[in-house]
């Protein structure tokens, strides 16, 4: 079977990337080993925070791609319950309330539409915060939306256009012609294409090998507590300055300094996280986890003390030492795209990842710069021991 463009991987990303590449009539085949939206997609909260990112490429990427949520809830065949909730950063001591201060200032500085609020004024907003909160930051361009209905939008919008979604097909191996790819080998067939793109998370690495291309990208498991539906308790969602910390080094996490993460959905459950832990491709929840995520999402919303738990699950990040996504064309391997390692941003970033690949595919160049998200930062060596350029 020959099509333009091969996606491996069906979450929200892969998907996302189909579904722009089928809007400008290229034909794709999305292939996907399990189901759609079976990986990290479906194992996430749904969180659209501009807060949580690096003043400078990352935050402008980020609100480029906030711009789209709002067309995408009335252009997708699946109701993906976004809304523009607004978020907060929750501050729990001196040296945070220091740190969140100069990152506020750097935040404006790239447009974005933040405060910094004292005590009391972050409580009159959330009067269910704890005493104890010395404070938060605010944007109104913060927002929520159900994950596994975006993933499955972006699938289904595909379809719709023309592209072929084929599921339960694990690749095996990635075929080149003169030095360019041209098919991919599942257990379900054969299909060719000039394009592959590698969009396959935090199993990225393993399509990387079929290519000859050590990826730096690692899993990074996060659990995340579901609660009973509760009355509307919150009117935005929450982070800790902690999480922020947390994200961007990894001995904060390692030393038990996890922030967290708090979402009330539409339904009125509470989706609360979450561990960042390198264990590999262990999807289990633990004890010591769970229990962690409760004392420090109650220590900031006390009333969740008195809310029931459902259930808990895990999902695995795709982490990269900068924590930047790898996105664009590997230069050493012609026809090979990359579209992994967004950590906890693949919610937020997929519709400009999906529109940015697309765009590069079909005229060779985007809107927005990638060079910044280039393979080629990282210096990886390829398997015959040369450099791969990205």
């Amino acid at each position: 079977m020959k099509s333009d463009v091969i996606v491996i991987g069906a979450g929200i990303i892969g998907s996302s990337i189909a579904y722009h590449l089928a809007q400008r009539k290229a034909s794709v085949i999305l292939v996907e080993k399990g189901d759609l939206a079976a990986g990290s997609s479906g194992a996430c909260d749904g969180l659209i925070f501009l807060q949580s990112k690096k003043p400078g490429i990352h935050l402008q990427l980020a609100m480029e791609s906030r711009k789209r949520f709002a067309r995408l809830r009335s252009s997708l065949p699946v109701a993906i319950e976004y809304r523009e909730c607004g978020g907060m950063v929750v501050i729990e001591s001196d040296e945070e309330l220091a740190v969140m201060h100069e990152f506020v200032k750097e935040q404006q500085k790239i447009g974005l539409d933040v405060t910094l609020l004292n005590a009391n004024r972050a409580r009159q907003l959330e009067p269910h915060l704890s005493e104890h909160i010395l404070g938060a930051t605010r944007s109104p361009l913060d927002g929520q939306v159900n994950p596994i209905a975006l993933t499955l939008g972006f699938a289904l919008g595909a379809k719709k256009l023309g592209a072929r979604v084929i599921t339960g097909a694990t690749v095996h191996g990635i075929d080149t012609t003169s030095g360019r790819v041209s098919a991919v080998e599942t257990d379900t067939g054969r299909f060719e294409a000039d394009i592959i793109v590698n969009a396959a998370g935090s199993h990225a690495p393993e399509i990387g090998t079929m290519v000859g291309l050590p990826l730096p990208i690692k899993p990074r498991r996060g659990q995340i507590i579901v609660t009973e539906a509760c009355r509307p308790m919150l009117n935005h969602c929450m982070i800790s300055a902690k999480y922020i910390a947390a994200k961007f080094n990894p001995e904060i996490a390692k030393a038990g300094g996890e922030g967290i993460s708090i979402e009330q959905t539409e339904n009125g459950n509470f989706l609360l996280g979450s561990t960042r832990e390198f264990v590999g491709y262990d999807k289990r929840t633990t004890s010591k986890g769970l229990q962690s995520i409760a004392a420090k999402t109650a220590g900031i919303v006390p009333a969740l003390e008195q809310v029931n738990v459902i259930r808990a699950f895990a999902g695995l990040r795709p982490y990269t030492p900068d924590g930047l996504p790898i996105l664009g064309p590997v230069a050493d391997v012609p026809g090979f795209f990359m579209a992994a390692g967004h950590e906890g941003d693949g919610i937020a970033l997929s519709p400009i990842t999906g529109e940015l690949i697309a765009q590069m595919i079909i005229t060779g160049k985007s809107d927005f710069p990638l060079d910044a998200f280039r393979l080629s930062r990282f210096n990886v060596a390829r398997e015959d021991g040369e450099v791969a350029h990205g």
